[in-house]
């Protein structure tokens, strides 16, 4: 039995900790944190997203509410009375106190609805109710993946400055300790040391002013995760390799497509619960059909002690049917405004159709501006780099002054930081165009 026990045990324990480790992915990020990550997380996370599932929810438990009424509907009716004063009636001319004192009844009434506008206009819009409000979600799933893809990108770029910049200061703090020992050997004069200092101290202030930006950016990430606020930052890889893959990853020959677009696919979802909705309207000139059978249980006695002695049951059961025949003419008034709206509906058509139109050419203008961008500051680094390295060879030799070296290094810095801005904007108008093309993916 021991040996059963302990068997049981190792077993629960083992299934438990699979399900804990199969649960890890969605409920934590990695060491080191890819886009791909961050973004899954956030699906998982975001309260935006939390709350269209839920809204989904609701939705579909309310039109499971309203077809409810197909079914048949059963109710209880009690009450019990006492007569402070029996009515009276006129028999022959003589006034007469008819009834009991105490009276009780219980009806039990079963409804079936044969036929109704509401319900026909519920079981043909269930399914377009459900679409729609699953169609909100994923428009709020693309919103969540653009916005955290520019954010994550936002903190590398921050990063990669960063790190730009402590190669800075490297170099400065070697710079200014050759400054120095060639000024005490009297090679130069003590300015090139101070021109070194003042490098050095603009790079400090500046790498400190990136440190603090990258707090703010990464708070911003955390914010569109839903990512906790004091546990410790998001460890976002430092591997640009990706970056740079993604750069040139982009097909520049497609064409929009308003189709592909998640608010065309939500405007097409609203037509048709619009041109539900004036077949309602025109049904309003139908009647409304159900069957009823009633069952009630009637009690009377002078004597409230022996109110529930005797019962003079009846029951009766019919079809009821309720005919509308002149209300004001406001069923032609509804049926018009129905009718309107799809009209306006169309119309949200053609303004989505300009709109698609209009970002997706901005779109590619962009990405294909910060493209060429990006190409022309990656070469300016490696040229930027050549120089650096030759000057600061001269000018140990002799050959430079230490300003050219300055200099040259000054604008190594600008055009690797440049680089990076480039390689931020270029990424971020890929996402713009993805979004205005409708190919950003959600599914991760």
């Amino acid at each position: 039995m021991k040996r059963a026990f302990y068997l049981l045990a190792v077993s629960c324990g083992v299934t438990f900790s699979g399900q804990l480790h199969a649960q890890q992915p969605t409920d934590s990020l990695p060491t080191t944190a890819s886009l791909q990550d961050c973004i899954r997380y956030a699906l998982e996370h975001q309260p935006v997203i939390h709350q269209s599932v839920i809204d989904e929810a609701i939705t579909d438990r309310s039109v499971k509410s309203k077809l409810a009424d197909w079914y048949p509907q059963v109710q209880l009716d009690a009450n019990l009375q006492h007569y402070l004063e029996l009515p009276t009636s006129i028999f022959g001319g003589n006034p007469t106190k008819v009834g009991v004192a105490n009276n009780s009844a219980a009806t039990f009434t079963l409804n079936q609805n044969l036929f109704t506008r509401d319900l026909l206009l519920a079981t043909n819009t269930a399914k377009d109710v459900r679409k729609q409000i699953k169609q909100t979600t994923t428009r709020n799933k693309i919103d969540v993946v653009a916005d955290v893809s520019k954010a994550y990108y936002d903190v590398l770029l921050t990063q990669q400055q960063i790190n730009v910049l402590s190669e800075d200061i490297v170099r400065l703090e070697r710079s200014l300790k050759d400054a120095v020992n060639q000024y005490q050997s009297g090679v130069v004069d003590k300015t090139d040391s101070k021109r070194a200092t003042i490098s050095l101290n603009n790079a400090k202030a500046q790498r400190k002013s990136a440190q603090e930006l990258l707090n703010a950016k990464q708070a911003y990430l955390k914010n569109l995760m839903g990512y906790p606020a004091n546990i410790g930052d998001i460890p976002v890889s430092s591997d640009t390799t990706k970056m740079v893959a993604e750069v040139n990853n982009s097909d520049t020959a497609v064409v929009a497509d308003p189709h592909n677009r998640i608010e065309y696919q939500l405007l097409k979802t609203q037509e048709s619960l619009l041109e539900a909705n004036v077949k309602y309207n025109k049904w309003g000139y139908l009647p409304s059909v159900s069957a009823f059978v009633n069952y009630a249980f009637a009690w009377q006695n002078q004597s409230f002690g022996q109110l529930y002695s005797n019962n003079y049951p009846n029951s009766l059961m019919g079809i009821k049917l309720s005919l509308p025949i002149f209300q004001g003419g406001k069923r032609v008034h509804n049926i018009r405004m129905a009718e309107l709206q799809l009209e306006r509906n169309k119309w949200d058509f053609e303004t989505l159709n300009n709109a698609v139109n209009t970002q997706y050419t901005q779109a590619m203008a962009a990405y294909r501006s910060n493209l060429n961008d990006y190409l022309t500051l990656k070469e300016n680094v490696a040229m930027a780099q050549d120089v650096y390295n030759m000057l600061q060879l001269q000018y140990k030799e002799g050959i430079k002054t230490y300003l050219d070296v300055l200099i040259s290094e000054t604008e190594l810095r600008t055009a690797q930081l440049s680089y990076y801005n480039a390689m931020y904007q270029v990424l971020s108008s890929k996402i713009d165009l993805q979004k205005a093309l409708g190919t950003l993916t959600v599914n991760y």
